[in-house]
């Protein structure tokens, strides 16, 4: 958050953030500065949400769910206990989070949840499935529908069911090749280092953080 306000304090809502009149954000919520909050959107109690975020209609944030700085999530999610946003994740239209690997409707598994993790600048992309216990690596991009099982290493693409890498992605989203002794934007310019989990490095600050610079 880029208040000051540490993400874990309960601090109501920052009085710059706008939430629509039909939404429902519960007392002992956490909003931050300048986020916006859309029709029907339910933030639960406990929840922490940082600063410069856009939640769109239909979302739901469960309690003890923590959401980054300048994230984005699309209409029609829902973020249940135990997953984590870093700051500036994109979250498609209709995705798909989990937060029990074994359910049963007649057996309690809230002391069993599996933790998920989506790195900073993380993309998932519309109607993708995100299985529980999963690491998603800063600047992994999830393809649209994809339903992921296992873990993604940093700027990776990965599509299908069950998702597989399908290439490399910068940081200002678009296709990272293999180059001389590593991989290189083909936007950008960003040069990157092969890590050996597959992930990419850069080299030095990418394009996207020396503009934001």
């Amino acid at each position: 958050m880029t208040d000051g306000r540490a993400p874990s304090e309960p601090g109501g809502i920052h009085a710059s953030a706008q939430v629509h009149p039909t939404a429902l954000v519960d007392d002992g919520a956490t909003v931050g500065a300048n986020t916006r909050i859309w029709h029907f959107v339910h933030v639960s109690a406990g929840a922490v949400i940082g600063a410069g975020c856009v939640l769109g209609q239909n979302v739901f944030v469960a309690p003890g769910v923590r959401i980054g700085a300048g994230c984005r999530i699309q209409n029609n999610v829902s973020v249940y206990t135990g997953v984590e946003l870093e700051d500036e994740v994109f979250v498609g239209p209709s995705a798909v989070f989990t937060n029990v690997v074994n359910p049963r409707a007649h057996v309690s598994r809230k002391d069993a949840f599996a933790p998920t993790r989506v790195c900073r600048r993380a993309t998932i992309g519309a109607n993708a499935t995100i299985v529980c216990g999963v690491t998603l690596g800063e600047g992994a991009f999830v393809g649209a529908g994809s339903v992921v099982t296992r873990d993604v290493a940093p700027r990776v693409q990965v599509q299908g069911n069950p998702a597989r890498p399908a290439g490399w992605r910068c940081d200002c989203g678009e296709p990272a090749v293999a180059g001389s002794g590593g991989a290189v934007c083909q936007s950008c310019g960003t040069r990157y280092r092969v890590r050996s989990d597959g992930g990419l490095d850069p080299e030095v600050a990418s394009a996207t953080d020396r503009a934001e610079g």
